[in-house]
């Protein structure tokens, strides 16, 4: 028998299923959060569910929002659930499932109204985000806000209603700023360079669209720190549903999935308080540029570097791929020659250790993380987690051999078709554009690094422009695995 996932079965979860151990109705709402996904219940939720636990603040509970129609597929779910979450911990020698509680509310996606009403309450206090890379309205190539997107025009309109979470965002400021109220913390939690001052810019760059002023106003009264979050969470499919009901007993609509490992490092600059998420493992810190270039560079850039050869070769896990040593033996090289020497020195940090436990969670098995998913958003995530590193390796006058290899075996992905000739669905939201440039780039390699917008100068450097061709028409030539070979054997 099996118990399904609901407040009243909080009471008699089945024995390895561990519940919270606060009064859910005692609860009260702090912080409002746009993207209730996988990573987020199993990053802040969980950190937030680790302190209610210890009797401590109890006025931080979490209310979802969103933006998008996708989104009200996964508010359902959790409806049905009463806003719980299970969240699974896997590694080679360990799993274990908590229920986690600490989302009260989930607004409906979209209704801008009902979330601007909620964002003035005074009793919020923080606006977390996770919304991708994507999310932010960022020029890929300059890495700074593009004001002329048509949906932040669109919200700069007088008496428009608000459809980017930008625009409903900066809606409740002002109906805060209007009724005399503390403006809230903008906390910026995705994989983004320095994602606080990127989440200012869209903020601060659609006020001044509107009005000066209150650009001006934002900007001094608003606070929005960078925080660097790491845990590797993989989606949610019905074999994770399988596990936790043949392992656990448990149903649950939605269940999130993860590594043991998880890292939150944040400055603390808030404008109206925060809850004491240092009692629970959270580093505050003054400067988190350091451990955030150290993780986008070799997490995030390593996923990045194993991703493509292995779509290529048809590998479905990550944990397989780090078991074929013509990956494993990329990553290695490529992270040790070109990718960590590009990386200052971090606070209390080895560079060497973070990097051997970095291998060790691609490689476990347990995790069931898919190729495909690294594999995703690449047009977004190639110019903050790899061509900002080729940038740094060029202006040192070093060479990018491997790193040309990444950008090659990303263009050669997205012609749309493994190394057996199996086709790859699209994988990108500009999968119709990147596609067509990958197909005219099998001829003349340049049309791929002609992508301005992605490339910027990078793209026009002789020594890379040279060194991408080469590894594409080897690609092209003789196929992943012999590439790869050649490269490991110095013969690139």
């Amino acid at each position: 028998m099996t118990v399904k996932l609901s407040s009243a079965a909080l009471s008699r979860l089945p024995e390895k299923v561990v519940g919270p151990k606060y009064d859910r109705a005692a609860l009260r709402a702090g912080i409002v959060h746009f993207g209730v996904g996988n990573f987020h219940r199993s990053h802040q939720a969980v950190y937030l569910d680790d302190l209610f636990n210890a009797g401590v603040g109890h006025d931080w509970a979490l209310v979802g929002a969103g933006v998008f129609e996708g989104e009200k597929v996964g508010r359902g779910k959790l409806q049905e659930q009463e806003w719980l979450s299970t969240v699974v911990e896997q590694d080679s020698g360990h799993m274990s499932a908590r229920v986690t509680g600490v989302m009260i509310d989930f607004l409906m996606p979209g209704d801008a109204a009902a979330i601007i009403a909620r964002l003035a309450d005074p009793a919020i206090r923080i606006v977390s985000l996770t919304i991708t890379e994507g999310g932010y309205f960022i020029d890929p190539a300059s890495g700074v806000f593009n004001p002329t997107h048509p949906d932040i025009v669109a919200d700069a309109q007088p008496g428009a209603l608000p459809k980017t979470v930008f625009g409903i965002i900066l809606a409740g400021l002002m109906r805060r700023r209007d009724d005399g109220i503390v403006p809230f913390t903008i906390m910026s939690c995705d994989n983004i360079p320095h994602n606080g001052h990127v989440t200012a810019d869209g903020v601060i760059g659609l006020a001044r669209l509107i009005d000066e002023k209150l650009a001006t106003w934002v900007s001094e009264n608003v606070a929005f720190p960078n925080g660097m979050v790491d845990r590797i969470t993989p989606a949610t499919t019905d074999r994770e549903r399988g596990i936790l009901s043949s392992e656990f007993g448990l149903e649950d609509n939605w269940p999130v999935f993860c590594e043991p490992f998880r890292q939150w490092v944040l400055e603390d600059h808030f404008t109206n308080g925060r809850p004491p998420l240092e009692k629970v493992g959270v580093q505050f810190v003054s400067d988190v540029a350091p451990y955030e270039l150290m993780k986008i560079r070799i997490l995030n850039g390593g996923h990045a570097t194993i991703a493509y050869p292995a779509g290529l070769m048809d590998i479905h896990f990550v944990d397989e791929a780090m078991q074929e040593p013509l990956v494993r033996g990329f990553l290695d090289r490529l992270e040790h020659d070109e990718i960590i020497p590009t990386v200052p020195p971090v606070p209390g940090t080895v560079l060497e250790d973070y990097y051997q436990l970095i291998e060790h969670r691609f490689s476990n098995p347990k995790i069931g993380d898919t190729i495909r998913r690294l594999c995703l958003d690449g047009s977004n995530r190639q110019p903050k987690f790899i061509i900002p590193t080729i940038a740094d390796r060029l202006k040192a006058g070093k060479g990018v051999a491997g790193l040309a290899l990444e950008s090659a075996l990303w263009c050669r992905y997205c012609f749309g078709t493994t190394d057996s000739g199996a086709v790859i669905e699209p994988n990108d939201p500009s999968w119709d554009r990147l596609q067509t440039t990958a197909r005219a780039a099998k001829a003349a390699p340049a049309a791929w690094l002609a992508m301005e917008d992605i490339y910027g100068e990078v793209g026009r450097s002789t020594p890379f422009v040279e060194a991408f061709a080469k590894a594409l028409e080897a690609l092209w030539a003789d196929g992943a695995r012999t590439t790869l070979t050649r490269y490991l054997a110095g013969n690139l």
